[in-house]
């Protein structure tokens, strides 16, 4: 009985140093100075289009449809 005491007495000082820790404790983050260049649209005319790009020439077809089934794809796929 006296070790449950303990133990309990022990769970509720870690939930309250957990809680006094959140409210007091020193979480800010280091300010790091960040630039990031901005486009601003000032109503000038808009650039040409670029040129169209050559045709890419086409992939090759597999050979064998069922060993590109079994070859592993995406690891970060959904599927």
């Amino acid at each position: 009985m006296r070790l449950l005491r303990v133990i309990v007495f022990l769970l509720v000082a870690a939930l309250l140093a957990l809680t006094g820790y959140a409210y007091f404790g020193d979480m800010s983050a280091d300010p790091r100075p960040t630039r990031v260049p901005v486009r601003l649209d000032l109503g000038t005319a808009p650039p040409a289009p670029p040129a169209p790009a050559a045709p890419a020439a086409p992939a090759e077809a597999p050979l064998d449809p069922a060993a590109e089934a079994d070859a592993p794809g995406d690891p970060d796929a959904l599927d």
